[in-house]
């Protein structure tokens, strides 16, 4: 497995660079799966359109990606490819999934996947089963969600636990393909168990970051096991690395994860760079992307020495990095990173060296591209 972060969500560069990482690691090193912080229900949407499902790619961009930083061109260009492969080498098809926590969008099918398995297979288990989930959809604005008291969300996402112990009770019994019923079962539960966080509290946000490291840590895992693929994971850098910029948020990354159950079978690529643009919302997160322009890095940030190489870009095996090279890059220094927000003063830290295995170093970036409408479509 390989980690290929982004220090930014939201910046061209970045994002090309997935396509053109995957597209090699597909043709020369066998890998199969494309994973994203994303979703696992927006996933699998992806993924029935790569195998064959109607649509294209642009439409499957807007339906699954809506209101993410992901909805831009370089993704159509990713999913269009990866449509293209599979129609060329059926034998050697690629995959798309979501590995993250999140709200199933109106009329997305992962209630129904679970129920309509349960009524073929365990018919005395479905009327429990149907009154568990008839509360709980939809669930498709996270934000007005969050709104709710938060005992009727700890209530809810008791429900979706029981729901999960009745799915999961007999998957033994049911064979390969009962698994998967579980797994969507599973991801509904940990989906409510996040929705369980108090804003307002600083304990109850490091406690629900925790648990959503560590579920989509699980969620990759179990597709690895699953179908045996070599996968690409896809997300910010502070979920693929071993060490957070904000250790008091998320304490445990996914990467971190990853490294402790598959040791040197997962490998870290961090992203920095020294200047530019790309996406941000403000601290409600609930309002669009907008673009955000930094100036150059300044002497004592990372990006700011990494700036002093002799290469505009370069990438850096930090595994073989020794001496006084070493030194430097174990140390925490101040660095360009921006999730959903953004906060330039202070900057937070990172040991480049104990974070990443190899890190990719660009000098300048450019906000990714906004999704162009379709032929004969007005501008969404």
């Amino acid at each position: 497995m390989v980690g290929l972060g982004e220090a930014t969500h939201g910046s061209h560069e970045f994002f090309a660079m997935k396509e053109r990482v995957f597209r090699h690691l597909v043709e020369e090193r066998g890998f199969t799966t494309f994973a994203l912080e994303m979703s696992w229900s927006a996933g699998l949407r992806i993924d029935e359109y790569l195998q064959g499902g109607p649509g294209d790619p642009r439409r499957i961009a807007r339906e699954t990606l809506a209101g993410s930083p992901w909805e831009r061109e370089e993704f159509v260009s990713l999913i269009g490819w990866m449509r293209e492969h599979n129609r060329r080498h059926p034998d050697r098809r690629v995959h798309f999934m979501g590995d993250d926590l999140g709200a199933p969008k109106l009329g997305d099918p992962v209630f129904e996947r679970v129920l309509s398995s349960v009524r073929r297979t365990r018919p005395e288990a479905l009327p429990r089963l149907t009154e568990l989930y008839a509360g709980l959809r939809p669930f498709d604005d996270v934000f007005a969600y969050l709104r709710k008291p938060l005992a009727e969300r700890a209530e809810n996402a008791a429900r979706a636990q029981e729901a999960f112990d009745l799915v999961a009770a007999h998957r033994h019994d049911e064979g390969d393909a009962y698994a998967w019923t579980v797994q969507h079962a599973r991801n509904i539960a940990q989906t409510f168990a996040f929705a369980t966080v108090d804003l307002a509290d600083p304990a109850s946000v490091t406690t629900a970051e925790r648990l959503r490291d560590r579920a989509m840590a699980d969620n990759v895992l179990w597709w690895q096991r699953q179908t045996g693929h070599k996968v690409l994971l896809s997300a910010h850098n502070g979920h693929v690395g071993r060490l957070s910029t904000h250790p008091d948020m998320y304490p445990t990354t996914q990467g971190a994860v990853l490294r402790e159950r598959l040791g040197r079978d997962y490998a870290a690529i961090g992203f920095t760079f020294a200047a530019g643009s790309f996406l941000t919302k403000d601290t409600s997160l609930d309002g669009d992307w907008k673009p955000v322009t930094v100036p150059a890095a300044v002497p004592g940030m990372n990006e700011h020495t990494l700036d002093q190489v002799g290469h505009r870009d370069f990438y850096l095996d930090l595994r073989t990095a020794a001496g006084t090279a070493r030194a430097r890059l174990d140390r925490a220094r101040p660095v360009y990173d921006a999730g959903s927000t953004f906060t330039p003063h202070p900057l937070p830290s990172l040991a480049l060296g104990r974070s990443y295995d190899i890190l990719v170093h660009l000098h300048r970036v450019r906000a990714a591209d906004v999704l162009a409408p379709r032929p004969g479509h007005p501008a969404a």
